[in-house]
């Protein structure tokens, strides 16, 4: 399944969106200027921002001008929270390459996370939309609300699945359900219908993250850009782990937790995988991930049969068997 193909009803949009994102980072800054090009030459997969425009319906051209800067304003907090996780995380790569916070600085990229939120938020009070802004006011707080749960979380192997997913709801399933709602508010949608795009957003976006920890894991270095076993490095506990730690009955657990309680370090890595394994945390969490996308598409059934709904659900079959 193709990425590009998924997105063909809103490829012009998308490129329409790109242009805005080095429009509004020109800069008078020499440096601002030098990180924002280098942060565009290895963009992503652009799915929040295309998610704004897939939701706004296929007859938005009298508000287009305000969806395309709504999904500037998406991609651009995404690429701040980006910034801000690489100093939180200690990272040195991002997307295959040098991160920013290795290139330079940890304090450069703080500071450049910083106004990209500032360059965000001035674009959105500029649409005087009010419950555009307000929407998305609530869920930059999640994600930082998120953040914030998953450093206090760090370390704790008794972590339960239903704390991670309230980690993984507000940390990335607010912004993947703020790009969807955004779209809805912004064509004047009825409150039925906004809810019915935002649901799906929290559930497409819980379902992203539970293949995003399974590919720390599971994925392929080559394809990822990422060493395997992050997570485990930087003390985050994830499903498949969770799974394991919660079933495992031959006292393998123990072992376990001794290896992660005296200090992970990558040389244990088969061996935590091999015991993830065994005990289902891969199958489960597949599942589970499965489940999400399930009730994503359930959701959006309600909704009128057009080629943007459609693309909607094969977003879903997609980040379900994506390998990066």
């Amino acid at each position: 399944m193709n990425l590009d193909s998924i997105l063909l009803p809103v490829k012009n949009d998308l490129e329409e969106v790109e242009q805005k994102l080095e429009e509004h980072l020109s800069s008078d800054s020499p440096l601002i200027y030098q990180i924002s090009q280098y942060l565009l030459e290895r963009k992503g997969k652009r799915i929040r921002p295309a998610l704004v425009l897939l939701s706004s319906g296929e007859d938005n051209n009298s508000v287009k001008s305000k969806v395309l800067d709504a999904a500037v304003v998406i991609e651009l907090i995404h690429t701040a929270t980006l910034l801000h996780d690489d100093v939180i995380d200690q990272s040195t790569t991002r997307r295959g390459r040098a991160s920013v916070n290795f290139r330079w600085s940890n304090l450069v990229s703080v500071l450049m996370g910083d106004y990209l939120l500032a360059k965000a938020f001035k674009i959105l009070v500029n649409t005087g939309i009010s419950p555009l802004l307000s929407a998305i006011s609530k869920a930059t707080e999640r994600i930082s609300i998120g953040e914030l749960l998953q450093i206090q979380e760090q370390g704790n192997h008794n972590l339960t699945e239903d704390s991670y997913i309230k980690i993984i709801s507000n940390k990335t399933a607010s912004l993947f359900s703020v790009a969807c709602e955004s779209g809805a508010i912004i064509s004047d949608r009825d409150e039925s219908t906004q809810r019915i795009y935002k649901g799906f957003g929290e559930d497409f976006g819980i379902s992203f993250q539970i293949i995003d920890d399974l590919l720390d894991l599971v994925g392929d270095k080559k394809i990822t850009g990422k060493e395997l076993g992050n997570d485990l490095q930087e003390n985050k506990i994830t499903l498949p782990l969770i799974y394991a730690l919660s079933n495992s009955v031959d006292g393998t657990r123990e072992k376990i937790m001794e290896i992660l309680e005296s200090g992970y370090n990558a040389e244990h890595f088969p061996q935590i995988l091999s015991f993830v394994k065994k005990e289902g945390g891969i199958e489960y969490s597949r599942k589970r991930a499965e489940d999400f996308g399930k009730k994503a598409i359930e959701g959006v059934a309600k909704l009128n049969d057009s080629e943007l709904k459609n693309s909607l659900k094969k977003l879903v079959e997609f980040i379900l068997i994506r390998d990066k």
